[in-house]
């Protein structure tokens, strides 16, 4: 099977302390791979690092990113403007801050595009007619602030996919719409990607998006992967005590009115706080001495399906 992205043993330091420690995972043509996780887990410093797009005080201190068998990782900052927005494009998930106010969206999808001919205009047309947009011929002359939070995302989308990139990096690409649009968003990247071969790394914090969109998850906590696999097989046999636990704290349906919602007790460690050994210890029911002193690596439990637990079989 062809791979669009591979990252390996990626680590992200901040002074001196890995905040992102050892990721690695693959997305084939085509494919939409969630990476989920709290607030602070490392996931967008991760989708940053994939465009070279880290903030300065963060150092990649190890690992490499190949991008369709190229490893970007060492290349100048020259040959990475050629390639990001046309080779890998990104999202991101509040689209009228991320857009000129000041430039007409037409312009910004053509400057992404890179064409300067007349044949330019028809090009941004026809794109934001097929990321949805109503009345392209219009649209392509306004400015973000005459549209919706989820025509801006249109647009957004419309930028990042005119050059037809391998790889599109989203992050949290509906957090900032309401429940009608989110799932417009959704359906148009999941098209996109079947249409297109389009490679998507979603990021997101939501359970209930990752479930509707992503055909693999990776689940981070604390800078490091915890589980890895199939999205059908991660939710309904979770092997790695953070994601059952993330999972039995989703509300349904069938719930009792009112009653409490189950939680993780404690809080995720500071940088400062990580130990020796997993990462998870101190909000772990399964913790022992082991775990104090030795990280789990990350093992296959089933086909395809990956945790980082010394305690894997007591969740089977």
């Amino acid at each position: 099977m062809s791979v669009a992205l591979q990252v390996s043993d990626l680590r992200l330091a901040i002074g001196g302390v890995n905040v992102v420690d050892g990721i690695a995972f693959s997305v084939a043509p085509g494919e939409v791979m969630a990476l989920v996780g709290e607030s602070g887990c490392g996931k967008s410093l991760t989708a940053q690092a994939l465009l070279r797009l880290l903030p300065r005080q963060v150092r990649q201190t190890g690992g490499r990113i190949l991008l369709e068998g190229e490893d970007i990782t060492a290349l100048p900052e020259r040959r990475l403007r050629q390639i990001r927005g046309r080779r890998i494009s990104m999202i991101f998930q509040e689209p009228q801050a991320a857009l000129d106010p000041l430039s007409p969206v037409g312009a910004q999808v053509r400057e992404a595009s890179g064409l300067a001919s007349v044949a330019a205009r028809e090009a941004v047309r026809r794109m934001l007619a097929e990321v949805g947009i109503a009345d392209p011929d219009r649209r392509i002359d306004q400015y973000p602030f005459e549209l919706s939070g989820g025509m801006c995302q249109r647009v957004m989308i419309a930028s990042a996919l005119i050059s037809r990139p391998a790889v599109l990096v989203a992050d949290e690409p509906t957090t900032a719409l309401d429940v009608t649009i989110q799932a417009q968003i959704l359906d148009l990247l999941r098209r996109l990607a079947a249409e297109r071969g389009t490679a998507i790394v979603l990021i997101t914090h939501d359970m209930g998006v990752v479930a509707d969109i992503a055909e693999r998850v990776a689940v981070m906590y604390a800078g490091r992967i915890a589980e890895i696999g199939p999205t059908a097989a991660v939710f309904s046999r979770p092997r790695h005590p953070y994601t059952a636990l993330l999972l039995a704290a989703i509300p349904r349906l069938a719930d009792e009115p009112k009653s409490r919602l189950a939680v993780i007790e404690g809080s995720v460690p500071q940088p400062s706080e990580y130990g020796a050994g997993c990462r998870f210890v101190g909000r772990c029911p399964f913790a022992d001495a082991r775990c104090n002193a030795e990280p789990p690596p990350l093992l296959e439990t089933d086909d395809g399906h990956f945790s980082a637990c010394w305690h894997t079989e007591r969740l089977a």
